[in-house]
């Protein structure tokens, strides 16, 4: 079952609960946004004919034409910085974004497509997360550092939403050969394999993956070094991606992260609820796709670890 976390804000003089008691698990869709109480439910979306198959050999074809070629023979002139040092674009990037948004709008007539890349070029591509029509995910290179630098950790995601809601994800890492591929409702899979997140060990410090200190305002370092605290063992993370990746298979206990672009956590998000885990934000609400959401979140294997993190994060927000 999926969860949503309800944590308390500490410092409300109309809350009296101690917060680590303050936790509320209640059924949810996360992480979509849960609906208006006012509004009527969303109809389901038909994909019956949809062809799953052919939309993970459209990711690994994107990734086989315009990002594996280019992995360790990019030019110099190949590389561009967007807002920064640390933000970088490559032509394997935009390349593999044009070709993912022809084939996968072509496999689902009528669909949007809301790109890392797009998006950059033009906000308003984002207004397609609150419309009607389902709307593929994408970030064509997750990871883009590790791209430019040799790392095979990076990897290509996509998402389908309707709604806000994710639907279905897949999370390709191409140097690794690994594809995981999840659908809401019917669990997570890499490379065939299903997916278990499981619980951390008793007594063992949970290792939990946190925004990286390049990407980071002074503030959000402040309240992110709330987890330098007996028990905890923090990294900055690589491809948020491959982190959800590695909560799914038990390998790490959760993350913390302080930025919201869905085209980062849509895929993986999914990955890890259907892989058992959960997630939450500071304001105890699901996360939402759209944006809009009380920062920093976590993803974590099981709620208790998540309550763990999220305590901590909320003290020092």
């Amino acid at each position: 079952m999926i969860e949503a976390l309800d944590i308390r804000t500490p410092g409300d003089p109309t809350d009296t609960t101690d917060l680590t008691d303050a936790v509320t698990l209640t059924p949810a869709a996360a992480p979509a946004a849960a609906p208006c109480p006012a509004t009527a439910p969303a109809a389901e979306p038909d994909l019956s004919g949809l062809d799953w198959a052919a939309v993970e050999a459209a990711v690994r074809q994107a990734a086989a034409d315009e990002i594996t070629p280019r992995f360790r023979q990019l030019a110099v002139e190949e590389i561009v910085e967007k807002n920064g040092p640390h933000d970088l674009v490559t032509i394997a990037d935009r390349r593999a974004e044009e070709h993912l948004t022809a084939a996968l709008t072509a496999l689902l007539p009528g669909s949007r497509v809301v790109g890392e890349e797009a998006v950059h070029a033009d906000p308003t591509v984002l207004d397609a997360l609150h419309g009607d029509a389902l709307v593929w995910i994408v970030d064509p290179v997750d990871g883009t550092r590790q791209f430019v630098h040799g790392d095979p950790g990076f990897a290509t995601l996509v998402a389908l939403a309707h709604r806000g809601e994710v639907l279905a994800s897949w999370t390709y890492a191409p140097a690794l050969g690994q594809m995981a591929v999840a659908r809401r409702g019917a669990g997570a899979w890499l490379n065939g394999e299903r997916l278990t997140a499981g619980h951390p060990a008793p007594g063992a410090d949970l290792e939990v993956a946190t925004s990286h200190p390049d990407f980071t305002t002074d503030d959000q370092k402040r309240v992110l070094a709330a987890l330098e605290t007996p028990g905890v063992a923090h990294r900055p993370c690589g491809s948020a991606g491959l982190e959800y990746l590695h909560i799914a298979l038990g390998r790490l206990d959760a993350t913390a992260f302080s930025w919201e672009n869905s085209w980062d956590h849509a895929a993986g998000l999914l990955l890890v609820h259907e892989a058992g885990g959960t997630s939450g934000t500071v304001a105890g609400r699901p996360f939402r796709i759209q944006g809009g959401n009380a920062l920093p979140f976590t993803a974590a294997r099981d709620a208790e670890t998540a309550r763990r993190i999220l305590g901590l994060l909320a003290a020092a927000n």
